[in-house]
């Protein structure tokens, strides 16, 4: 998805969560908490870790915990801003923003801190290393397979390295959150953390999403991907199926929601296939469009590789939109197999459940309808208090204080 409409626009929030979040921090004493983060919500390759991370620092700042987001420089953006509350500090760059934020924050440049919230996004910032005290970290998922899609041999070699040999034992101590079963089961199996040092707290959906009024009528095949145009969501792999869906279903399009560096690479792939008639490419889409367009859909489906969860596939049912989408760590919690969407193993079976769900109107019904019930489990509110107990749970008996009683 492109940055334009992730912003999370203000909603009304609840008291009674508010209320909650402000008396967990302050049983906790955690009145001023960090976030280190590889990108900010307003980097043009923002994705669902960044509103995952904006849609708490902004209930935590409503709570009144006062919290300082750390990430990197993004292009056409203030070093220093405030949004919703709380306050981003983007400096360095890409890769220099580790050891950057690191540095400042032993050398306590942005302020003294009761808590800190380490989102590791591929590359850590090491945060074991440097610092004591409360802190949980971030997970969405393992990397795996993403390190060769999208960096050369060598530097893919380094990354994977990295993640599965060189950080986990500085980081198995640590109290880790994920965002579904499936990811925590990869992150206890495949780097070997603790199964009970690592906590299940999956991201919500913004009351934005909703069906639209009116009884529910199964909409023609119309087709809706959404996500960054980048190797690991396999929008090509998504293309082919759907090619070969038109088989059964001639008239089924495909519209592709997002921008990203593949883009004119699906481009050239739509083209050489002939397929330029029934798929579309739609950038810079705003929050309304994005409801219309789950809304208008038959289905929303994702070839993706990895997900720690794959947000738009809650936000497509929470409007009454049901799922086809690979069968993957984060889609299968994602998705409510047989009640909410469909799971495939390989591309043909893609293809072949993106055919049945748009010829059989009985199952688009039943899909529509357990689509609506999965998606009303997940709040903001509900991973914001999740996330912040598992932070107040780390500030007792953890670490050594120094003399001013605050953590060093």
């Amino acid at each position: 998805m492109s940055a334009s409409h992730l912003i999370p626009d203000p909603a009304p929030s609840n008291p009674d969560t508010i209320a909650a979040l402000a008396e967990i921090a302050g049983r906790a004493g955690l009145h001023r908490v960090h976030l280190l983060s590889w990108r900010d919500l307003d980097d043009p390759e923002a994705g669902g870790s960044e509103v995952h991370a904006a849609m708490i620092a902004r209930l935590w700042a409503e709570a009144g915990i006062e919290v300082t987001l750390r990430t990197s420089f993004a292009a056409g953006q203030p070093p220093v801003a405030e949004r919703d509350g709380y306050r981003v500090i983007r400096r360095a760059g890409r890769y220099l923003v580790f050891p950057r934020a690191a540095l400042a924050e032993i050398a306590r440049n942005h302020g003294p801190r009761d808590g800190l919230v380490e989102i590791w996004n591929g590359m850590p910032f090491f945060s074991p290393v440097w610092t004591r005290g409360p802190k949980i970290i971030v997970l969405h998922h393992v990397h795996a397979q993403m390190w060769g899609m999208v960096l050369p041999p060598a530097l893919a070699k380094l990354g994977n390295s990295l993640e599965r040999r060189v950080a986990p034992p500085l980081y198995r101590g640590e109290r880790v959150v994920t965002l579904s079963e499936s990811s925590k089961t990869e992150i206890v199996e495949d780097l070997g953390f603790p199964a009970d040092r690592v906590d299940v707290v999956p991201p919500g959906v913004h009351p934005r999403f909703s069906p639209a009024p009116g009884p529910r009528i199964p909409p023609p095949p119309n087709v809706v991907a959404v996500g960054r145009l980048v190797p690991v969501k396999r929008f090509d792999y998504l293309i082919r199926a759907c090619t070969e869906a038109r088989r059964l279903v001639p008239d089924l399009t495909l519209t592709i929601v997002g921008s990203g560096y593949e883009h004119d690479k699906l481009d050239t792939l739509v083209r050489r296939m002939g397929n330029g008639d029934w798929v579309t490419f739609v950038q810079g889409i705003s929050n309304e469009e994005l409801v219309r367009t789950y809304r208008e859909a038959r289905l929303i489906a994702s070839a993706s590789a990895r997900e720690g969860w794959g947000m738009t596939l809650t936000e497509a049912a929470a409007c009454g939109t049901p799922a086809v989408a690979t069968r993957i760590a984060g889609h299968t919690d994602a998705v409510a197999e047989g009640s909410s969407g469909l799971l495939a193993d390989n591309e043909p079976d893609l293809g072949a459940a993106i055919a049945k769900v748009c010829v059989d109107d009985a199952l688009w019904t039943t899909l529509s309808e357990g689509a609506l019930d999965h998606a009303s489990r997940f709040t903001w509110d509900a991973t914001a208090l999740g996330v912040l107990t598992a932070l107040a749970e780390e500030t007792h008996g953890r670490g050594h204080r120094g003399r001013t009683g605050r953590w060093r």
